[in-house]
Formats: C-alpha cells, structure tokens, sequence
C-alpha cells in the first residue's frame, strides 16, 4: 500500500464488505462508522442479527506482530474475566488482511466502558 493510502482512500463500503465477507462475516445491516483517532472502525449486523465492530488499521503504522501481540493480550484477559471486547478468532486469526488492510472483529459491546483495550492502555 503506498503511502498516499494511508488516508483511507481506498477503504470504501463495498472494499468493507468484500473484506468482511472474505473473514466470514455476512453483513445485513448498513455499516455505521464510529469514532477512531486514526482508524477505521464501523458497526454492522450480521445475518443472524448479531452486533459486530470491525476495526481497519491505518496503513503502514503497525506490524502484524504488534497487532497480535495486543489481540493476545485483550484475549487472555477476557479468559481472567475482565470485562474487554476481544477480538473474534475468524478462520482461525484474530488478524486478518484484505487489499493492503489489516482489520479485526469483534462483538458489539453495550456499555460506555465497554471497549477494545490495549497494553498500552492497560493500568491494571
């Protein structure tokens, strides 16, 4: 992906799609997007009306290994049942890449503390 990329130019619905439907996934509802600082990241509903969050890493800002690294670590500590949004293993990875992209699921969590969290966000 080359570095003009990396404003997302490239990461439209259908790519989306195509990129959820690649992972397993079969999207029924519309896609919402939600707040990131420098990623993408939507809401969708699947064919059995579950509520998922996709998340599109920005191009060329993190290695494969960094992003498995923190999907280790939000999954291990949903094991230890602290309340985190890990993401879902699809096909076998939590890490999965479509047209340049890296992207990742996971279910749709009610709650405002609710979220995705990181090492690197981790105080505990």
């Amino acid at each position: 992906m080359s570095e003009a990329a990396f404003n997302f130019q490239t990461l439209n619905p259908d790519m989306i799609l195509d990129a959820l439907w690649d992972a397993g996934i079969r999207v029924e509802s519309g896609l919402t997007a939600l707040n990131s600082y420098e990623n993408r990241v939507y809401q969708f509903s699947d064919d059995e009306k579950r509520r998922y969050v996709a998340k599109f890493y920005r191009p060329q800002r993190w290695r494969a290994e960094q992003i498995e690294e923190e999907h280790l670590f939000a999954t291990d500590l949903q094991a230890n049942e602290v309340p985190v949004a890990a993401p879902l293993k699809l096909q076998g990875h939590t890490l999965k890449t479509h047209s340049g992209f890296f992207l990742l699921s996971f279910p749709a969590q009610a709650g405002g503390n609710m979220k995705p969290i990181t090492k690197s966000s981790w105080n505990g």
